[in-house]
């Protein structure tokens, strides 16, 4: 009686396959998720919020001061001003100053800053006033081809 032994173990075909099945499968669910995509909706989401939370604070100083709006707000579209920036840094670089909503940070605490603003001064967010005095604001540093523009 003589006893044969088999070696079982998986050819080099049959590993090349699983790697590719692997690879192939892998490739599509990075697709499906595409995580640039999503981390763009979410700053754009942020940018939204920030752009309404601006806004909130300028008519609630307009409530406060008789519908005035800061002296600064006109109808050019502006870069608003960074909390904590000098008066005089705000008009040397021709940014909006809204520090009269964060003095006391009775309106705001800090005026939001874009996600993806690189200048130490500005917020990367805009403001200005219509002809017929309502107040728009953008974000101009939005992701993903949308458009982030609030009118009140």
């Amino acid at each position: 009686m003589t006893l044969i032994k088999k070696n079982r173990a998986f050819t080099l075909l049959e590993i090349l396959l699983v790697v590719a099945a692997i690879g192939i499968l892998a490739a599509i669910t990075i697709v499906a998720i595409n995580p640039t995509k999503q981390l763009g909706a979410t700053k754009n989401a942020q940018r939204q919020a920030d752009v309404n939370t601006i806004l909130n604070a300028m008519y609630q100083y307009s409530i406060d001061h008789y519908g005035a709006v800061p002296s600064s707000v006109s109808t050019t579209d502006q870069e608003i001003c960074a909390t904590g920036t000098a008066s005089t840094t705000c008009d040397q670089l021709g940014l909006l100053n809204l520090q009269a909503l964060t003095d006391n940070e009775v309106y705001l605490f800090a005026i939001p800053i874009d996600p993806a603003n690189t200048t130490i001064s500005g917020t990367g967010y805009r403001l200005k006033k219509t002809a017929s005095g309502r107040l728009t604001a953008s974000a101009p540093l939005a992701e993903l081809g949308t458009v982030i523009s609030v009118t009140k």
